[in-house]
């Protein structure tokens, strides 16, 4: 006899085949590698399948946002499925980024099913002395 681990929340997605609950496991979480490149932060998410045009990539106070959908495909022939885990919803990720950068000079492309955002660190401030002034 084979004893199972029972998880509660794998009965969440079999609730929402039958009750619809909308929305519930729409949605997906993007992984993120971020690493440091010279004069540059580098943001890599694996989003194969997923139209580049309907990403959106926002840089805010050194806060990284990524966000999308990803759109069901009718297929025509009908197939007897016992599991099917194919994306689909909308995903929106959002990070701070290790060190300040200058987001309005981020570049993002888009080449085999990864989306690469490179984002050049801000200039380090140069610490300046002040001579006090006496005042009489």
């Amino acid at each position: 006899m084979n004893l199972m681990k029972w998880n509660p929340w794998n009965e969440f997605s079999d609730m929402e085949k039958f009750i619809g609950f909308p929305g519930f496991s729409q949605n997906f979480t993007l992984a993120l590698d971020v690493y440091d490149k010279d004069d540059k932060i580098v943001v890599e998410a694996p989003l194969a399948g997923i139209d580049p045009e309907k990403v959106q990539i926002a840089i805010e106070n050194d806060i990284l946002t990524i966000e999308g959908t990803v759109e069901k495909k009718n297929e025509i022939d009908e197939k007897n499925y016992y599991r099917k885990e194919v994306r689909s919803g909308s995903f929106h990720r959002s990070i701070a980024l290790p060190t300040s950068v200058e987001g309005d000079q981020a570049e993002a492309q888009y080449k085999d099913g990864i989306l690469q955002v490179t984002i050049p660190k801000a200039a380090k401030s140069t610490p300046r002395t002040i001579k006090v002034k006496n005042i009489k």
